[in-house]
């Protein structure tokens, strides 16, 4: 059986912090993205990422008309959470949205999958959402989710202590 009360943690801050969540949320492609606190449960929805920097900044694409983009107008807060599927890394990150209309940076990161919901960069409508995480959380297994699954079956069915090697962490990117 597993002791999640004595699993490894390794909190990370600033640069260290920043490169973890560039780690874990550069392979993962999407994330979920929530917003609108004001109201309970707020709004969550598939996003997009177009690229995380070595700080742990996010950037989205968005569109003027869109819920989110309203929600960030009203309040910047986000959570963003990913998951890694090669790796079984997951992330949980905490920041403020702010939303950006200037040409340089939609050139920067327009990608032609972004013609699914835009009638090209040139769209009026196409606005980029930076994030920039403040805090949050991740965890990682060592080996995997097939032999983490397999250790973790094991220790069910024979009362064995688990460690899959995995570690999990605060971060403090700021």
């Amino acid at each position: 059986m597993a002791d999640i009360d004595n699993q490894p943690q390794q909190d990370l801050s600033g640069a260290e912090a920043g490169k973890k969540i560039r780690e874990i949320a550069k392979d993962t492609g999407t994330c979920m993205f929530q917003t609108g606190f004001e109201t309970f449960p707020g709004d969550t929805r598939p996003m997009a990422i177009q690229e995380v920097d070595d700080d742990g900044t996010f950037w989205f694409l968005s569109s003027t008309e869109s819920e989110k983009n309203r929600d960030i107008a009203r309040d910047p807060r986000v959570v963003l959470t990913c998951q890694d599927q090669g790796k079984t890394a997951y992330l949980a990150v905490t920041g403020q949205a702010s939303i950006h209309t200037d040409r340089p940076m939609i050139e920067k990161y327009w990608t032609s999958f972004a013609n699914a919901w835009f009638e090209g960069k040139d769209d009026p409508r196409v606005t980029v959402i930076k994030v920039v995480a403040s805090d949050g959380h991740y965890w990682e297994t060592k080996n995997g989710k097939i032999i983490a699954f397999a250790k973790m079956s094991f220790a069910a069915l024979t009362g064995a202590k688990m460690d899959d090697g995995g570690v999990s962490g605060d971060l403090r990117p700021l």
